[in-house]
């Protein structure tokens, strides 16, 4: 496959994978694809937890549908990300930036004009919106035959410092390797991370995982086969428009901004 078909195809998969374990040797392609990412000084401060057990999955998985019904039943979730909200195709064409959600479970669509008020989240709760859409996230991770967790050593991740910097950086190099060899793969691959959003939630994952003191967990991601035809699940959104190369490229400088490449083919 060429580079760039693997980045115009590269996506989340919010839906169900194939219940197939992840092969050997698919495990070792990721990582190695991993490991070829750049570092600072070639510091390679990245480190891989790989999940298959089923029971730690299972704890995971529950650690994340409880965390998603407790964020949307607050309203943080919902306050917090609102500006990436979008409800219509004519708004994304618009935006071309954020989540289309074109597809909203059935308990959820008669919200959708309020879900940013206090009375539409009222509702929400009332009608156990939170609750359903929570269960719907614990079976899609509890369905993953793979976890990876990831993490950076903490001599180099010091938050403050120039090599906190360097070491983010490296990491998310090393997962865009991992997601574009997905591609390659017929896989796919989801951040999990609603255990994030609220307090605690993340820290039982680290016990999990028996994640030493020198060790920072950063994330964890569910990955899959994808099925031949996958059907849109219930928690879906699309977000395959972006903005124009022009809204975010500058020319010489950033007050005058590139022009001429927003169309396929124009760039030399």
């Amino acid at each position: 496959m060429e580079l760039l078909d693997a980045i115009r195809r590269r996506k989340t998969t919010n839906g169900p994978f194939l219940p197939d374990p992840v092969s050997p040797e698919h495990q070792r392609l990721l990582l190695e694809a991993a490991g070829r990412a750049p570092s600072q000084l070639n510091s390679q401060p990245w480190r891989f937890v790989v999940i298959e057990n089923r029971e730690t999955i299972e704890r995971i998985a529950r650690i994340s549908g409880e965390s998603m019904t407790e964020a949307m039943s607050n309203g943080t979730f919902f306050e917090r990300y609102k500006p990436y909200f979008r409800f219509s195709r004519e708004e994304m064409e618009e935006k071309r930036s954020g989540m289309l959600f074109d597809k909203l479970p059935a308990a959820l669509r008669p919200f959708t004009g309020q879900v940013f008020t206090r009375r539409g989240q009222m509702l929400m709760n009332a009608f156990g919106v939170p609750k359903t859409l929570g269960e719907e996230n614990r079976r899609l991770v509890a369905g993953a035959p793979l976890l990876l967790g990831v993490m950076l050593d903490r001599g180099e991740h010091r938050p403050g410092e120039l090599s906190s910097f360097y070491s983010v950086f490296s990491m998310g190099a090393a997962m865009e390797n991992v997601w574009l060899t997905t591609v390659e793969l017929g896989m796919g691959i989801q951040f999990v991370s609603f255990p994030m959003e609220v307090p605690g939630r993340w820290e039982e994952i680290e016990r999990l995982l028996r994640v030493p003191d020198e060790l920072d967990l950063m994330a964890v991601y569910r990955l899959g086969y994808l099925p031949p035809e996958q059907r849109r699940p219930a928690i879906d959104w699309s977000s395959s428009q972006r903005r124009l190369i022009s809204q975010y490229v500058f020319r010489e400088t950033c007050e005058t901004r590139q022009e001429g490449w927003d169309e396929a083919g124009d760039a030399p």
